[in-house]
Formats: C-alpha cells, sequence, structure tokens
C-alpha cells in the first residue's frame, strides 16, 4: 500500500432529498462524467433523513444500493446492512467522520433548527462542517463561525445562497481591501420562475403549479411566495459579508402571493419587469435588509434576469459594481456548491499532512 496516500474524506451526509440524491449520484453513478472530480476521494460513512431512515458503516455506506432504495421504494430498506435506527443528531454526536455535510431543509418556523444543533455538534467534535442549508447562517451565523474558528475546523455554506454559483468566495477571497456596501439581488429561483410565467399571461396559481410539475417549487411554496427563502439568503449573505448579525425577522419583507397578471401587465407597458428584490445596505452604523416587489427598469442589469435565473449587484468602496448572474440553475449547480466546498477542506487536509513532514 502507498503510505503517501491521503485516506478518503470521511463524510456523514444529513438530509437526502434533491440535493443529497445528486450528490451521491454524482459520486457513484455519475463519477466518470466529471474528470475534474479526479482529486476528491470522499467515503461517505453515514446518511440520515428526517423521514426515510438512515443508513452507516464505518467502512463506507454502499452509495449505489441507498441511492436506489431511495429512488424506487423512497426510504431505506429494512434488509439494507448499513440500516441503523439512530437519528441525525446522534449520528452527528458519535460517528466517526471528518466532514458533516448538512443538507436538511429550511426551517423558518423552529428559526434553524435541528440543523443549527446538527452542526454544533459536529463543530464542537473539531469536525469540519459543508452545508447547503441556509437557516443555521441566517440564525446563528456568528456563534457557529465563532465555533468554528476555536475549533480549527471549516464551516462552509457556499451553496446556500445562489446555489454552486461562488458569490461568498468572490466577495471573500477576490475582493480583498474593498468594503461592501450593498447588496441587490434576486435570490428566490421560484418566485422570479413564477412571475416570469405570469408575465406570459398565466395566473399566479397556475404559475406555481407548473413551477411543481417542473420539480424546482417546494409541494408546499409558502416560504418562497412570502418572501422568507429570500429574507433568510440575504440575512447569509449580509452576515457573512458584511458583518451583520440579522435574522430573517429583522428583513423588512414582502412576498409575492398578491401581485396580479394585471400589475405585470401596467408595469410592462413602461418596459419595466416586476421583480423580487433583495437588498441589504449599510446604514446609521448598522446593516439593514428588505425584501420586497419592485419594478425594474429596463437596462438596470437585474432586468433580464428570467425564469429560474438568479443574480446579485455587489457594491464596494473600491470598484463599480459587479454583477453576478446565474442563468437558469438547477440541482447539479447546488450539488456543485458542496463538492467545492469539499475540495477546499480536502486541500486544507493535504496543506496539514505536509506541515506535518
Amino acid at each position: 500500500m502507498d503510505s503517501s496516500r491521503r485516506p478518503p474524506l470521511r463524510v456523514l451526509l444529513l438530509g437526502c432529498g434533491n440535493v443529497g440524491r445528486g450528490l451521491v449520484r454524482v459520486l457513484t453513478v455519475e463519477r466518470d462524467r466529471y474528470p475534474g472530480l479526479e482529486g476528491l476521494d470522499i467515503q461517505i460513512v453515514g446518511i440520515s433523513t428526517g423521514t426515510r431512515g438512515a443508513v452507516a458503516s464505518d467502512s463506507g455506506v454502499d452509495l449505489v444500493r441507498a441511492l436506489s432504495e431511495l429512488e424506487r421504494g423512497g426510504h431505506f430498506s429494512n434488509q439494507n446492512p448499513d440500516r441503523v435506527e439512530s437519528d441525525s443528531l446522534q449520528l452527528a454526536r458519535e460517528l466517526d467522520y471528518d466532514v458533516l455535510v448538512e443538507l436538511t431543509p429550511l426551517s423558518i418556523e423552529h428559526r434553524g433548527e435541528p440543523a443549527i444543533s446538527h452542526i454544533r455538534s459536529a463543530l464542537e467534535r473539531s469536525r469540519h462542517v459543508v452545508s447547503a442549508n441556509k437557516g443555521p447562517f441566517a440564525y446563528a451565523y456568528r456563534d457557529l463561525m465563532n465555533l468554528a474558528v476555536s475549533r480549527g475546523v471549516h464551516l462552509l455554506h457556499e451553496s446556500t445562497v445562489m446555489d454552486g454559483a461562488p458569490v461568498l468566495n468572490l466577495a471573500r477571497h477576490t475582493l480583498k481591501g474593498c468594503r461592501i456596501l450593498a447588496l441587490e439581488g434576486i435570490l428566490n429561483s421560484t418566485t422570479n420562475y413564477v412571475l416570469s410565467r405570469m408575465e406570459e399571461g398565466l395566473a399566479l396559481q397556475e404559475a406555481v403549479e407548473l413551477a411543481q410539475l417542473q420539480g424546482f417549487a417546494e409541494a408546499d411554496p409558502t416560504l418562497d411566495l412570502q418572501g422568507w427563502d429570500a429574507a433568510a439568503k440575504i440575512c447569509v449573505l449580509a452576515n457573512a459579508l458584511m458583518g451583520a448579525d440579522l435574522n430573517p425577522s429583522d428583513v423588512d419583507r414582502q412576498g409575492i402571493e398578491r401581485v396580479t397578471a394585471e400589475d405585470l401587465q401596467d408595469v410592462d407597458r413602461r418596459g419595466d419587469r416586476i421583480k423580487l428584490i433583495c437588498r441589504a445596505s449599510r446604514q446609521d452604523g448598522g446593516v439593514s435588509a428588505k425584501v420586497a416587489v419592485e419594478a425594474v427598469p429596463r437596462g438596470h442589469p437585474l432586468w433580464s434576469v428570467s425564469g429560474t435565473g438568479n443574480a446579485l449587484r455587489i457594491t464596494t468602496d473600491l470598484m463599480a459594481p459587479i454583477v453576478v448572474v446565474q442563468d437558469n440553475p438547477g440541482v447539479k449547480d447546488t450539488v456543485y456548491g458542496v463538492l467545492g466546498d469539499l475540495f477546499t477542506v480536502t486541500e486544507s487536509f493535504d496543506l496539514e499532512r505536509k506541515g506535518s513532514r
């Protein structure tokens, strides 16, 4: 055996919905399609779900079998030798792993729980964390980051906003020396898609049902339509990039549930388009955030963002505004955001090994 070979990164995966299954699929049956993943050596030692059961194995879960069971039966089979009765929090506290990947759903009602507890449990054990769940970073960003720093581990969350588009990495690593003054963007794909379809003449409910049929709107789209998802995302950005300490209840929030086709038609006559816009800005020594339905004028960089597209405009003190546009992202984009963060953890392991020689 080659003693110089790095052992695989041992991962505990919490949540296996669309993104989780997409991640497992990319790491197994689709792996040969993505040669850029060659340097990413991952062993998933546990998968836990809210309603579909859990599997765990010190030698690595049988991912192909696990994926097949979830896609065909909707849950892990009782005959699966890796099946365990532990819940997510118990696995986070007890299983032997290097990285916790937290992909459970956003919970506004429970203020980011139970994901916050999952992440805190991993950090307290000095385990790295990668998350696509925006809740912990909208409700407990400062506490969790301080804990990660004190334990000397990564707490990464690139895919919490704009899927895999590297907006957090862009601001943190390539805008050094710049102070972010304001953020403005379209951050919720579902509402942007619904508004785009309403521009074509559909009623709001018809557009929502079409989004559900396409598979990217939730069965209960309330958090999207009422602006809660967008509020959580602008909090994540403001907390991470502007030093804020906001949660969604602090956001001046408006959703699209009262927008009508007539509203869109009236705005269209002026050449404008209605969008759900997220904003964060520095005011009176602090940071405030807002989510609101706005008429965006033709020529504005957000005007042309249609369908499930997202965009973020970053205003700093040293540079002209920078706009990042994501054209109709899907589940694979979020999967990539998780993979990119896992690469970062892997690279840190490699640096530690080199430094110890």
